[in-house]
């Protein structure tokens, strides 16, 4: 078998897990949680204020914000730079309004994951917290059999999309902005890697609550001044927006007419894989913050969807189209050239801003897989297992700098889309423990503050 034909073989894969079944079933969880768990995204100032408060006397490896600012660096990615744009480019401009849509809904997904990871965590030898879909299937429901498979598919997709894939993302950009060997690169991201995660979680914790917020910052910050600049086309960007999600004629201002199906396809599947909602993988680092109880950590993980999604994603659908509206000889056919073109249009500093997202988006979300990988190997085999799959792991890094990586891609799209089926089994038969839990802490006084024993004697 050669080359091209392996990928197209993965690539027909990839299609078929990710096709209309997949879509209907997130798409469809996060529908079925938001309203049986009682609309979670009213909390979402809640939410946002207990993300930054430290939560004293509570069990937990890291703070909060530390496990949200690790989730985070995992989720914001390359995917919201260019699968936004990839979306745009095949499903039209209405795919921003599907993504965003995908983005609200799933922020009721993230807070049963999290509710969840903490309602099941168990604690090993050292004193660690672990927790995440393999833990709520072996406590929760008796299925180890399905969390040994979530946790194998977890391992596999962190040396794709965790790892590899976000190398190259980086190897590629500096080789060709500034001339950098994908050699040192490769050595240099491998290095820096293994330097973060020799210390744990609190270790890419305390680098990821650095980075992300610097680096998300700077990157809205320059999608502002683009909508700033083009603000003149910006009523009729979100005119577009929202016309082309429902009515395949709005197509206009550059663009080629594409069906309402394309952009809710695209739209839909770009802001799932982006926010991660029902991958399972943001519970296993929600599993080691210190917090009193499930609910608290429910509302603070369930901002990531809003962070990544409702924010990230929206922002860079707009600075996409608006920059199609206001310069049509922009390329908006192929992703990555449309946003190169659109942050091209900042003077002097643009190409910077967007080669500093892309290759910090991409190092952070590493550095987070690295985190998911190494729990899900700890829960196969121990530490053990953990250190000879870390070293083969972070090797991968450096080919992954080296290589052309399209049959890898199509691979780590399989494996994410197989994480996500034990784990919305998960979800959706534990979901009566996520309504309780949220009635235990959140029914009538609204006091999600509390500590369990508080809860029990109301």
């Amino acid at each position: 078998m050669n080359m091209q034909t392996f990928e197209s073989i993965t690539a027909e894969l990839s299609s078929l897990l990710w096709d209309w079944p997949m879509i209907v079933l997130l798409l469809g969880t996060h529908l079925f949680l938001t309203i049986r768990l009682r609309f979670p995204q009213r909390k979402i100032l809640t939410a946002i204020r207990l993300s930054v408060q430290n939560d004293k006397g509570a069990e937990g490896d890291v703070s909060q914000f530390g496990a949200l600012a690790t989730s985070l660096a995992a989720t914001i990615g390359t995917g919201n730079i260019i699968g936004v744009a990839t979306a745009v480019a095949f499903g039209g401009p209405g795919a921003v309004f599907w993504c965003w849509l995908t983005g609200v809904l799933g922020i009721a997904t993230k807070y049963a994951e999290g509710l969840l990871a903490i309602k099941y965590r168990v604690k090993n030898a050292e004193g660690e917290m672990l927790g995440g879909p393999m833990y709520a299937l072996e406590q929760g429901l008796r299925m180890k059999w399905l969390g040994v498979l979530f946790c194998v598919f977890t391992a596999l997709a962190a040396f794709g999309i965790g790892g590899t894939v976000q190398a190259n993302s980086i190897s590629l950009l500096l080789a060709e902005s500034y001339g950098v060997s994908e050699h040192l690169t490769g050595v240099a991201v491998a290095l820096g890697v293994s330097l973060v995660i020799f210390f744990g979680v609190k270790g890419i914790a305390r680098v990821c609550m650095a980075l992300v917020p610097v680096m998300a910052l700077l990157y809205i910050l320059g999608c502002l001044y683009i909508l700033f600049v083009n603000r003149a086309f910006l009523g009729e960007t979100v005119g577009l927006i929202v016309d082309s999600a429902f009515s395949s004629r709005a197509a206009g201002g550059g663009f080629i007419g594409s069906s309402v199906m394309l952009a809710a396809r695209y739209g839909i599947a770009r802001g799932l894989f982006s926010n991660e909602s029902g991958l399972g993988s943001a519970p296993i680092v929600a599993a080691a913050a210190q917090t009193r109880n499930p609910v608290r950590q429910a509302l603070v993980s369930s901002t990531g969807t809003f962070w990544d999604t409702v924010v990230i994603c929206a922002l860079t659908g707009l600075v996409l189209v608006s920059s199609v509206l206001a310069y049509p000889d922009i390329d908006y056919t192929h992703g990555g050239a449309l946003t190169k073109a659109a942050f091209g249009k900042i003077p002097y500093i643009g190409t910077t801003i967007l080669s500093f997202g892309i290759t910090t988006f991409a190092f952070s979300t590493i550095l987070g897989w690295a985190y998911y990988s190494g729990k899900a190997m700890e829960y196969l085999g121990g530490k053990r297992l953990l250190r000879a799959y870390r070293v083969v792991w972070i090797v991968s890094l450096y080919f992954g700098s080296t290589m052309n990586l399209t049959a890898v891609w199509n691979i780590a799209d399989s494996m994410n889309a197989l994480m996500a089926l034990p784990n919305l089994v998960s979800l959706l038969l534990l979901s009566g423990v996520a309504a309780r839990e949220t009635k235990r802490y959140l029914g009538e006084t609204g006091n999600e503050e509390q500590h369990p024993e508080e809860a029990e004697k109301e």
